[in-house]
Formats: C-alpha cells, sequence, structure tokens
C-alpha cells in the first residue's frame, strides 16, 4: 500500500483541503465506475483548472503515484475504476463551455461538460454535438473522449473521434501539451486521434475542441415492431442495402420493450417479440422518400405496425424509452453486465441466436438493446449478484457471448471502451506485433506507466517485450483475482 500521506499534504496546501479528498466515503465512492469492478482509490483530487491538473500529476509523479483521470463515472468497462490506491483526478467540476463559434463550426469546452448541456447549448445557433450516448444527459465530454463514446446517432454521424479536432492535455510529466488543431489538419502526426479512445492512459484531458453539427431541417422518427426477433434484424440489413442510412437505427427485444414502457409509458408494443426505432434526417424531400424505403424493407420482412412520431412531442417520448433501456433493466433485477462487441450486419441474426442460447446454457436473463444499424450489440445480463454463484455464471457466459462475437467477424467494443473488463480478451483480436505496438505508443507517453495501470492491454503487454502474464488464461473473469486488490465485485 502507498503512503499517501506526503502526498496529501503537499496538494492540499497547493489546491485547498476541500477539494483532495481522502475519507473512507469518499475513496469508495471514487472506486469504481458503472462496471462490475470494485477498485480501491487512495486520493481523490477535484481540480477546477487545467493548471491544478497539471500540479496534480506533478506532485503525484514525485511521489510515484498513479493517476487515474475520471469524469462523470458513467463507463461500463473498469476504465475509471482505480487500482492499488492510485489517485483519482476527478475533472467534473471543470465543467465550463469555452467558446461557441458557429461561423468557424467548432467549440472548445473543459472535460467536466455534460454531453446533453453541450448539446442544449448548441441548439439555439441551430448546432449539436453529434455523438449521443444513452448516458448523455450525466456522461461528460471528458469521458466520451476517453472512450471514444458513440451512440445511437453515430451511424450516420460517426463515432467521438469524428467530432473532436483537438485536446489540450496534461501529460504524465505534469507538461500541458494541445494535439490536434482548429483547422483540419495538423502537422506532424495525429495524436488528436492517439488520445480520443486511449482511456486515461496517456494523460488527462483538460480542454477539447469538438467540431459543430448543423441540426438538419426535416427529421422523422419511426417505430417498428415484429412479432418474431429474427425479423427485425433482417430488416436491419434490408434497410442498408435499400441505400438508406438512417441518422439512427436501434433495436429492443421484448424483454428490453417491456421493462421501458413500465419505465417511459411511451407506448411500445409491450406483445412485439422486437421493436425497431429508425430516424431519418435530411432535406424534406429526402426525409420522405427515405421513410418510404424504411417501410417497404419493414413490410418486406413482417413488420406488424409502423408508427410514425407526429411531431417533437412524440419524437422525443419514442427517445425516452430507449435511453431509459439501462436504466428500466433494474425492474428485472438489481444488477447487470453487459459487453459492447460489434459484428457484421449480415450477421445479427445469427449471433443474436447465440446470445440467447448461452444465457439459457447458463440460466440467465438476457435482454437485448443495440445500435443495429451499425451491428454494435448490447446484451444485458441481468441478475442479483447476492445469490451464491450467480456472478461467477454471469462472466462465464459473458465471455461465451464475446468469443462468439469475435468468431462472427466482430471486434471487442463499439463505444464502452475495453478498461479492466475487455482487456484479457485483447489477443481475441490482436496479434502479439499489435499488442506490442500499442504498448510502444502507450510507453512514449508514459514511460513510467503511472497512467492508469492495469488498463486496456493485458498484463505482460510491455513495449519491446509482450508476453502473456504467468498463470494467465486470456480470460478476464478467471484473471481478475490477479488485480492487487484480488477483487471482481
Amino acid at each position: 500500500m502507498l503512503d499517501l500521506t506526503a502526498l496529501r499534504d503537499e496538494l492540499v496546501t497547493t489546491l485547498g483541503a476541500e477539494r483532495v479528498l481522502q475519507d473512507p466515503l469518499a475513496l469508495l465512492l471514487y472506486a469504481r465506475d458503472a462496471s462490475l469492478v470494485q477498485g480501491s482509490a487512495g486520493i481523490v483530487v477535484l481540480p477546477l483548472t487545467a493548471q491544478e491538473v497539471a500540479v496534480a500529476v506533478k506532485t503525484a509523479a514525485r511521489h510515484g503515484v498513479p493517476v487515474v483521470p475520471r469524469g462523470s463515472g458513467t463507463g461500463l468497462a473498469g476504465g475509471a475504476t482505480p487500482i492499488g490506491d492510485a489517485m483519482v483526478i476527478v475533472t467534473t467540476k471543470m465543467n465550463r463551455i469555452l467558446q461557441i463559434r458557429p461561423a468557424d463550426r467548432l467549440a472548445w469546452v473543459e472535460p467536466g461538460v455534460i454531453n446533453l448541456d453541450l448539446a442544449n447549448a448548441l441548439a439555439p445557433a441551430g448546432f449539436t454535438f453529434a455523438p449521443d450516448p444513452s448516458s448523455q444527459q450525466t456522461s461528460s465530454i471528458g469521458g466520451n473522449i476517453s472512450t471514444n463514446a458513440g451512440g445511437p446517432h453515430c451511424l450516420a454521424y460517426g463515432v467521438t473521434s469524428a467530432h473532436v479536432l483537438a485536446v489540450d492535455m496534461v501529460l504524465p510529466d505534469g507538461e500541458l501539451v494541445r494535439l490536434g488543431s482548429e483547422g483540419a489538419e495538423s502537422e506532424g502526426l495525429d495524436l488528436r486521434g492517439v488520445v480520443v479512445g486511449g482511456e486515461g492512459t496517456l494523460g488527462v484531458v483538460v480542454a477539447a475542441c469538438v467540431r459543430l453539427t448543423p441540426i438538419a431541417p426535416a427529421v422523422r422518427t419511426m417505430l417498428l415492431d415484429f412479432l418474431d426477433v429474427e425479423d427485425a434484424a433482417a430488416t436491419v440489413s434490408a434497410i442498408i442495402a435499400r441505400g438508406v442510412v438512417p441518422a439512427a437505427l436501434e433495436m429492443m427485444d421484448r424483454g428490453i420493450v417491456q421493462a421501458v414502457e413500465r419505465f417511459a409509458h411511451a407506448g411500445y408494443p409491450t406483445d412485439a417479440a422486437a421493436v425497431l426505432l429508425v430516424e431519418v434526417d435530411g432535406l424534406a424531400g429526402a426525409v420522405a422518400a427515405q421513410t418510404r424505403e424504411v417501410e417497404a424493407a419493414a413490410r418486406e420482412h413482417g413488420v406488424r405496425t409502423v408508427r410514425v412520431a407526429s411531431d417533437d412531442t412524440e419524437r422525443a417520448l419514442l427517445w425516452k424509452g430507449r435511453k431509459s433501456a439501462f436504466g428500466a433493466v433494474a425492474q428485472i433485477a438489481p444488477h447487470y453486465h453487459l459487453h459492447d462487441c460489434v459484428v457484421p450486419r449480415a450477421r445479427l441474426v445469427e449471433v443474436l441466436r447465440g446470445i440467447y442460447a448461452i444465457a439459457e446454457r447458463h440460466d440467465l436473463i438476457v435482454t437485448n438493446v443495440f445500435h443495429a444499424g451499425d451491428g454494435n450489440l448490447h446484451p444485458l445480463l441481468s441478475f442479483d449478484r447476492s445469490v451464491p454463484g450467480t456472478l461467477e455464471r454471469v462472466l462465464r457466459a459473458s465471455e461465451e457471448i464475446v468469443r462468439l462475437c469475435i468468431d462472427a467477424g466482430g471486434t471487442l467494443s463499439g463505444e464502452h471502451g475495453i478498461g479492466l473488463e475487455k482487456r484479457d480478451f485483447m489477443p481475441l483480436v490482436f496479434t502479439a506485433d499489435d499488442l506490442n505496438a500499442q504498448a510502444c505508443v502507450r510507453s512514449a507517453f508514459d514511460p513510467d506507466g503511472r497512467m492508469n495501470p492495469f488498463k486496456v492491454l493485458p498484463e505482460g503487454a510491455r513495449c519491446g517485450d509482450y508476453a502473456v502474464a504467468a498463470g494467465g488464461t486470456g480470460t478476464a473473469a478467471a484473471d481478475a483475482a490477479a488485480l492487487p486488490d484480488g477483487s471482481w465485485i
């Protein structure tokens, strides 16, 4: 265990006691994110400025203490979970929108700005910030950058990396640098592209220059319901095959529809096997044409009803249902676990069959809500962790789901990141050379390995010397006990 007394005393002197927390309750609250992993925070710092972040990072470096950046804590892969009494730098108090420049189609924001607050601030000028994760009411821009977050409307508009032009970042030695530029291109390597999705392993983002997306002049939102899950999945591919790329194309199966309807009262048909929420936007004529194509594709695959939102109020209600899904599953069981693997659209039906079979084999409840348009799955395993043996079954089933998706030609993550929960699956999709290259990039930023340690890369992935850690099995569930605090909770 680290001796943090001298570190705390120095930080209190420079930042003030109210922004340096070490009481047991604070350490417990910041010892985890929204994943299953319980970590161990040694000290919590709440800076107000980039300069204060730099001071905190430099001080931690002098004392040899690891640093974990954290936003709102909505991450689902353990990326913001501190391990080994690390110092947690919480950026939620850095929540100013610094500039909005509609003429340049950009804005500068601090990392603690909430995603939805930014979108609302941009709306009067006719713009939005396109990435819209389901947690956008609480997730911060800094966290979105860390995991390269997506969202329903990223099918047409792209994930966070497509909307971040530059970042100001405090490096592991405390130096403040700008990576990227306000212009379309910047000189040298695209280090901005390395940081977006870097999960806090390269430094602490203290400001971001984000791209503004014009709000479409026309939009139409449709709810399609089906009596067969496979028909709904097949409709997804049929829509894209007709040349229509909707702004959003979401799918929910019966279990999640029923939970959502009890919560949101959005008028979802609870007897449907699955529903699709489809949104098209653009010029009015194009929207009308795309709507016809969507309806035609759905009717070819046995759609039961097609509901078109009549106004903005109904549209918002339909979206409230979809974006409440993760909260609504609490009605099924007190806990849930999910992954966000991505599979080819053409194999959605096959993979969904496999997921249901895995859940049945392990005697678990599974519901599915996901970004169907880009094949980004979110199978939710609902359970009660107080029942002995249940968590172990959940983790075994999760591993099978991940392997199923990879075998179908998929990838590990579409938007949640790798963090702790998926780090030991990395060899399933990356070769030893790939992992070595990633480790070398990380080492170039952080040669001492103090920034968000134990995340993303499996143990043993070192620059120039990649090897699987002794005793490692390649599965997060089996290797969890190898974490310094010995926990997987």
